[in-house]
């Protein structure tokens, strides 16, 4: 079931970035169709209070529609069906804090970078038979829940445990969401995740979540495009332009210090 939501452009709120928008390329009200999971706080989620789908990615893709002169319409699907989708060209892009790896660079187009972020371990707020990913490993009936295809599933095997994608110890879950609430309710023992959604879990839910033991690597997120999209140069400069301007400061600060995500 797909929803749809169209940003226009943002007008009065955007004047700051009018000088800045004057040197990007112009797409004339072109129609952008972007595909997400709305399923990985604070980058994009449904508003448990409201039922409205927010977050970074969002507010970021209206800017950046604005800057280029073009109208973006959000659609909805799994993480499982995203890459895919995208590179047989149903949607024009797509966001859902999607790490830039080289395998899936043979099947899509990827962005600049427009956020990078390092990995580590969120458990229970009483969590103390492990504080790092060695002595999780060491904890023989300790459980890790992960989205399968995804970063925090690959660092699970490859850097946590055995290298065995088909570990019994890995519980699969279809949503990010899924995994932590399963961590809350105890199903699970561990859920890796990048710092900066972490640390709004943990800000949000002090007496639940923690995070533990050292990065485990960092990540570069970027926006995928259909191979040979004429979109990547355009999204690039406002990328480039937001970053030059404070404006991705000021989006970090509004969805990874000052908005609290419910638990």
């Amino acid at each position: 079931m797909f929803k749809s939501l169209t940003f226009l452009a943002l007008g009065a709120s955007l004047l700051a970035s009018a000088a800045a928008a004057q040197d990007l390329p112009d797409l004339d009200g072109r129609t952008i169709t972007v595909v997400t999971e709305n399923a990985y706080p604070p980058l994009q989620f449904v508003d448990p209070a409201t039922g409205e789908t927010i977050g970074w990615e969002y507010d970021a893709m209206a800017e950046i529609a604005s800057r280029l002169n073009a109208t973006v319409e959000i659609e909805n699907t799994s993480w499982d069906a995203m890459i895919p989708a995208v590179s047989e060209g149903q949607y024009d892009m797509g966001m859902t804090g999607i790490t830039i790896r080289e395998d899936r660079a043979e099947v899509v187009d990827f962005s600049d970078p427009y956020m990078r972020s390092e990995m580590f371990m969120l458990v229970r707020a009483d969590e103390d038979r492990f504080t790092d990913a060695s002595s999780f490993a060491a904890l023989e009936d300790g459980l890790v829940g992960a989205q399968p295809g995804t970063t925090p599933f690959y660092v699970a095997v490859y850097d946590v445990l055995d290298g065995d994608e088909s570990n019994s110890r890995i519980k699969l879950f279809e949503t990010f969401g899924a995994g932590v609430q399963a961590l809350r309710a105890g199903d699970v023992d561990m859920v890796l995740t990048d710092g900066t959604a972490g640390n709004g879990y943990v800000a949000a839910n002090p007496d639940v979540f923690k995070l533990i033991g050292e990065p485990l690597g960092s990540e570069d997120f970027g926006f995928i495009f259909p191979r040979g999209s004429d979109l990547v140069a355009p999204v690039n400069a406002a990328i480039a332009a937001m970053k030059a301007d404070g404006t991705m400061d000021t989006l970090n600060t509004k969805w990874f210090l000052d908005y609290k995500m419910g638990g």
